[in-house]
């Protein structure tokens, strides 16, 4: 991480109390996508978590890992892969289950988009609790492929999400 480029990104964060419902303080990411410079300032301190991972491809989580994913496999030169809501994605797909407050979800990746042996950074805008994350990570692993380290944009470590991801490095921009 470069000096300044996590106090710069967390800076642009908005916080909006009560949403999406009350208790909750949302940290909302668009105004660093409303500027190109904080973009690319995120996208390049992505790429330089990539340095030396010898990564084939980017994986991200549907909705907002899509926007940083797609943009950090462009900037690779990589393929990236779609981590979607149940549902969303057309063809033979694996699905991997995931807790949420009240109940269950699920995730899926298209069962060709990986082959064993892939090395892949799997990338989101946001680690919470981390069931998300580690549903995708088993997904990863189940088509066979590595996954080197994971990127979050932004990390609420008070949830303790990072326990349910092992011990796959973890780099995220902004802390809270």
């Amino acid at each position: 991480m470069t000096p300044n480029a996590s106090e710069t990104l967390r800076a642009a964060v908005r916080e909006i109390p009560d949403f999406p419902k009350p208790g909750i303080l949302f940290k909302d990411i668009t105004p660093i996508l409303l500027d190109g410079k904080l973009f690319r300032l995120a996208i390049a301190e992505f790429s330089r978590g990539c340095e030396g991972m010898d990564v084939a491809k980017v994986a991200g989580i549907d909705a907002r890992g899509f926007l940083f994913g797609a943009t950090l496999a462009h900037e690779l030169g990589l393929g990236f892969v779609p981590i979607r809501k149940r549902g969303k994605l057309p063809g033979p797909t694996i699905r991997e289950a995931y807790a949420l407050e009240y109940g269950e979800s699920e995730i899926e990746i298209h069962s060709d988009a990986i082959s064993p042996g892939e090395r892949i950074v799997l990338v989101d805008d946001l680690l919470a609790t981390g069931g998300t994350a580690a549903a995708a990570k088993r997904g990863i692993q189940r088509l066979g492929g590595v996954v080197t380290h994971i990127q979050f944009l932004i990390e609420l470590t008070f949830l303790g999400g990072r326990a349910q991801l092992g011990s796959t490095p973890i780099q995220s921009l902004v802390a809270y």
